[in-house]
């Protein structure tokens, strides 16, 4: 019996899309074995965001969040840096700028009147001359003017009001004072050749009239608007025959001025008038001008000081007073030792006084001008307008004008620290000169500071050139830049470690670290 007869029944394979079953025919040759899986749609294509869907999407309120959270990140951030720097700047040591008064800060510019004029005329043309310079003096950066020669040699407190009988006369100083004033220069009287002490009577004491007279003679010269009076050490109160006298000796000066007088009869015609001085000077002081007492040290040694002094400025010489012109040794060994003495406890005025070359005067100028205290400069005839206008004269004049503006504006050449750096002589010499020797001196510098400010001023005495040796001051800034130099040819930027100082030859620099800009 057929499995499959008559139809469909037990065994049979019927159904759709299997082959050899009935009724597939020819569609079930070419149905696939497998079947594919249907295929995903294809992905949208990327395009921006056009201009309404952008500010639609800025304008959600995530966005509005996130700006919000930037903003206020950012004005924190600022203000915890601002409050830090303050905090870093408050606690910080810095250095005090302490007040100074007109004579701390002043030029100190010595002339004799008298020479002058009979360097340029005779007689009220001569004065006149002067009150024209006065203008340019000012302009050169010159604060007071130091009027020496113009009373009698030995004159007493008597005949204060009378000056000398060649010098200018008393309408004349008037005059020039006038003048002064309006030019905003100071005056200041030089007494030296007054004798303190006034006359003395057959049993040697001093005669009382003059300390009654010393008082009225300064009131006539403050009411001119004199601005202070100039006295020696050379007064007979240092004289070993008033310390003999005196048995019961005070020190009542400091700052190298000392009035020795007795406790119990203070007959020291000096102690009583430069006591009255004071009571005169508070008369005439206020708060915009202050009269002032100065006082020449022409000894090398003076006593121990006191801490009572009524003296307000020591001027003290650089060089030792001599017949002959110093030697470069000579020199150089008179600056290294007041290099090495400078007291910053009393305020000096520096001045050159002895004798040394012409070509070792404007390096004597570096110095007065950048040493601790007040520079008191002599008059000097290459500065003088009336000069004809050659080039010695162009380049003294701009060397003065260079180092009196540099210390007006900068503070660490008015009251900044100093500090004196030995120099190694026998590895700066030159190749000719390895050794020290006598005839070549030393490099001699100093350091004048004020916070991170730095002023390195370098001097050449000697008439050799000398290289500066990169181990002699390892501490300092490598970099720097020229202020001044004795011929006013150096300019810009410089390295210490390619720096050669010239003979007679001073060089001022501001020194500053590697991207600094102090």
């Amino acid at each position: 019996m057929p499995l499959n007869a008559g139809g469909p029944g037990y065994g049979s394979m019927e159904g759709p899309g299997l082959p050899g079953s009935v009724g597939a025919g020819a569609d079930a040759e070419t149905a696939p074995l497998l079947v594919p899986e249907s295929e995903p749609d294809p992905c949208p294509e990327w395009r921006p965001l056009t201009k309404e869907e952008l500010e639609a999407a800025a304008d959600g309120p995530g966005w509005r969040r996130v700006r919000w959270y930037l903003v206020l990140l950012f004005w924190v951030s600022w203000v915890t840096i601002l409050a830090t720097s303050i905090a870093i700047i408050v606690k910080s040591p810095r250095p005090v700028a302490q007040p100074l008064r007109w004579w701390q800060k002043s030029l100190f510019y010595q002339l004799q009147p008298q020479l002058f004029m009979e360097a340029r005329a005779e007689g009220a043309g001569g004065i006149n001359a002067l009150c024209e310079q006065l203008p340019y003096l000012r302009s050169l950066g010159v604060g007071a003017l130091i009027l020496e020669g113009l009373f009698e040699k030995e004159a007493s407190p008597l005949n204060l009001t009378v000056t000398s009988k060649d010098s200018v006369t008393i309408p004349q100083i008037q005059h020039l004072l006038k003048q002064s004033n309006k030019a905003d220069l100071k005056v200041v009287l030089d007494f030296c050749d007054v004798n303190l002490m006034g006359t003395e009577d057959v049993t040697g004491n001093a005669d009382e009239a003059s300390s009654v007279k010393a008082p009225y003679a300064l009131r006539f010269w403050l009411d001119q608007g004199v601005a202070g009076f100039t006295i020696c050490d050379t007064d007979e109160a240092y004289s070993e025959k008033v310390k003999w006298h005196l048995f019961d000796v005070v020190v009542l000066f400091h700052k190298q001025y000392h009035i020795l007088c007795s406790r119990k009869t203070l007959t020291s015609f000096t102690f009583q008038t430069l006591l009255e001085w004071r009571d005169v000077f508070k008369e005439f002081n206020t708060e915009e001008e202050e009269r002032i007492v100065l006082v020449k040290q022409t000894k090398d040694i003076l006593p121990p000081l006191s801490n009572s002094s009524q003296v307000d400025v020591v001027m003290k010489s650089i060089l030792p007073a001599s017949h002959h012109i110093l030697s470069a040794q000579e020199v150089a060994d008179a600056i290294e030792t007041h290099l090495h003495t400078v007291d910053r406890d009393i305020w000096t005025s520096w001045t050159v006084g002895g004798k040394a070359s012409h070509d070792l005067k404007k390096l004597l100028l570096v110095l007065t001008m950048t040493l601790p205290g007040s520079p008191a400069v002599q008059h000097d005839s290459d500065i003088d307008q009336t000069q004809d206008k050659q080039k010695q004269h162009v380049a003294a004049a701009a060397l003065f004008t260079s180092l009196s503006h540099s210390r007006a504006r900068e503070e660490a050449l008015l009251y900044g620290s100093f500090t004196f750096l030995p120099f190694n002589a026998s590895t700066n010499a030159s190749s000719n000169a390895t050794l020290p020797s006598p005839s070549f001196p030393p490099i001699l510098a100093f350091l004048r500071s004020w916070g991170c400010v730095h002023f390195l001023v370098l001097l050449n005495v000697g008439a050799e050139p000398r290289p500066l040796d990169p181990a002699w001051a390892p501490s300092l800034p490598e970099a720097g830049v020229f202020i001044a130099s004795t011929g006013m040819d150096r300019v810009g930027s410089t390295s210490l470690y390619t720096l050669e100082v010239q003979p007679q030859e001073a060089i001022v620099i501001k020194l500053f670290e590697v991207g600094s800009y102090s």
